[in-house]
């Protein structure tokens, strides 16, 4: 466990979320269009979207057709209602709660958006399991499981809890960067000794 947080702090030291936002809604609907998708095409369709719409009025006002049109980079048009949606359901508190029960109640919101944004607005220990995460997890084994729940369980039994809101954005940076699924950086990385990954050279001499 501290090979792997202190490799992780000494690699990735500043993590945080890639997705741009200025405010905690434009932070949930980020995450929300993320899906099946990368966070620099969604920056590029929030960058549109909140400079059009800046606040919670006039999104949830929004004509669907418009909106449609700016997420449709993002190729699924169900998250334009949602972004509406999501909008109609904030405007009269005007923030975003720190509340899962409340933001999985939310159109396009599941565990793994409501734990991004509790991570990354309240600091919760909090780690969303998604495909870097999920490959990651395995690799390290950490868990040998394929079910992203046990997986989430897992990495709570296996790391201390302060050190899980961090944690969550080291691992989604180093499956992305580093410990990617294709051509992953097995020779430099200090964790080769414990990495089952099959590419890893030394994996194959145990």
């Amino acid at each position: 466990m501290n090979e792997i947080i202190d490799y992780l702090d000494e690699l990735i030291p500043n993590a945080k979320c890639e997705l741009e936002y200025n405010k905690d809604y434009e932070l949930l609907i980020a995450v929300m269009l993320s899906a099946q998708t990368t966070d620099k095409r969604v920056n590029e369709v929030t960058k549109v979207l909140f400079k059009k719409y800046p606040n919670l009025k006039l999104l949830s006002e929004a004509d669907i057709n418009d909106i449609i049109s700016i997420v449709k980079p993002l190729g699924i048009t169900k998250k334009a209602y949602n972004v509406i949606n999501i909008a109609k359901a904030l405007e009269n508190i005007g923030y975003v709660p720190n509340e899962r029960e409340f933001l999985e109640s939310l159109p396009g919101v599941g565990r793994k958006t409501a734990n991004v944004v509790l991570s990354n607005l309240y600091n919760e220990p909090c780690i969303a399991v998604d495909t870097h995460v999920k490959r990651v997890s395995n690799r390290l084994g950490i868990s040998n499981s394929s079910d992203v729940l046990k997986i989430e369980e897992d990495l709570n039994n296996f790391f201390p809890k302060e050190k899980l809101a961090k944690l969550h954005h080291q691992l989604v940076l180093f499956g992305r960067y580093y410990c990617k699924a294709k051509n992953p950086e097995c020779l430099n990385c200090k964790l080769k000794n414990i990495c089952k990954n099959k590419m890893n050279p030394l994996s194959r001499t145990k």
